[in-house]
């Protein structure tokens, strides 16, 4: 008897029992979906998070004020001042653009209407550090940081909870009790690690120092953190390298930390990819007990077609051929299943992007390899019974029939 025979005999002996076969490839189908949707969903997740951070610039790096206490833990303490910015701004090649910030969380009031959100005195170079866009009016200037103007930006949802549907440019609002003008809104951007840019309010870091925090030092006005933009994505080293050797030369010792975005997305990248494997782990672990109820319904069918086997064997069936039938037909339940599985786990991740912010994406190669576990799983654990089918004696079988 050749493959094709074989192969044959396989797809109506499992056509015929319809409902056994169906069962018998449902663990198959629940392990390959699961896999194949939690990986999905992990790649979608890790797209998702690694787009956020890009979105709020990609070349971004930030300088953070710390030193080590005296038992070797870093903290933070304010060292870095507005001065500090102006010299990574001149003296750093590899930088374009320089943003200090004095960020406070504030009751911002206008009318009847108020809420409590951060409020961040920086520069004009802030729309460019964080790649963030004016979508109505404008973005102050420097001549207005330096005049100290009460001027405001708005992030839309900011806008939204103080003038409603009303156009909120030209009119006022209250931070600490002291008026500043709106002059513009800031585009959506989406919240991210549990802060949302979208409420934030800016204002010229100047007036920030002196008419709302009220911040003073014999150095010049401290900042909470400075942000900067490098040239491009290969100067990040560089800037970072230039930014500590012109503030330690300022400071007379390295009392701040730089820490890059890429750093952050690396970091992302790693802790998403891990995780996506251990769900995909685990998941895998269905595929096993799929093989398991393979195994487990192929004996079964050995003893119920053991008539079947005596008949063949004693017209001159050998034990090659009713091995191989038998692996035929665990091999095609695996891989049958693995493809109905594949695509209910390919329905389940484009069910999430409908549903969610994540675009899930399953590589061909992942779906490949999941079918050709599958079918791997199908040979191993049918060549148990497809063994025991081949070694069954003729005459034992028929008489036990």
């Amino acid at each position: 008897m050749d493959i094709v025979e074989s192969f044959m005999m396989a797809t109506k002996t499992l056509t015929t029992n319809k409902l056994r076969s169906s069962l018998t490839m449902l663990g198959i189908i629940i392990g390959n979906a699961s896999v194949i949707a939690m990986i999905g969903i992990g790649q979608g997740a890790q797209s998702y998070m690694l787009g956020k951070l890009e979105s709020f610039g990609a070349n971004r790096l930030v300088v953070f004020p710390s030193s080590q206490d005296t038992q070797g833990l870093t903290v933070q303490e304010p060292t870095l001042v507005l001065s500090d910015a102006e010299a990574i701004k001149t003296q750093v090649p590899a930088v374009t653009q320089v943003a200090p910030i004095i960020s406070s969380k504030l009751l911002i009031a206008h009318g009847s209407r108020q809420m409590s959100t951060n409020v961040f005195g920086t520069t004009p170079d802030m729309t460019s550090v964080m790649n963030i866009l004016v979508t109505n009016g404008r973005f102050f200037d420097l001549s207005q940081q330096q005049q100290n103007a009460q001027v405001a930006a708005l992030g839309p949802e900011a806008a939204r909870k103080l003038f409603g549907s009303d156009n909120p440019i030209g009119q006022e609002v209250l931070i600490n009790n002291l008026s500043f003008q709106v002059i513009g809104m800031m585009q959506a951007k989406g919240s991210l690690g549990g802060d949302n840019p979208d409420e934030l309010v800016y204002v010229p870091i100047t007036a920030m120092a002196s008419q709302i925090s009220g911040r003073k030092s014999p150095y010049g006005i401290p900042v909470d953190y400075i942000q900067v933009s490098a040239q491009d994505k290969s100067s990040i080293r560089a800037a970072a390298f230039q930014m500590s050797n012109v503030l330690t030369r300022l400071h007379g010792k390295k009392d701040f930390t730089v820490v890059a975005n890429k750093s952050f997305q690396d970091l992302i990248g790693q802790v998403t990819g891990a995780m996506s494997l251990m769900l995909a782990a685990i998941a895998g672990i269905s595929l096993l007990v799929g093989g398991i109820g393979i195994m487990n319904i192929m004996l079964v069918s050995v003893t119920e077609r053991t008539k079947e086997i005596g008949l063949r064997k004693a017209i001159g069936a050998t034990q090659q051929a009713i091995l191989t039938q038998f692996i035929i037909e665990a091999v095609i339940l695996s891989v049958a299943g693995g493809l109905v599985g594949t695509s209910v786990g390919v329905s389940g991740a484009m069910f999430v992007a409908v549903f969610t912010p994540l675009k899930p994406t399953v590589p061909l190669s992942v779906i490949a390899i999941s079918v050709g576990v599958s079918g791997s799983i199908g040979l191993i654990f049918g060549i148990v019974p497809a063994r025991r089918a081949a070694q069954l004696d003729p005459i034992v079988a028929l008489r036990s029939a």
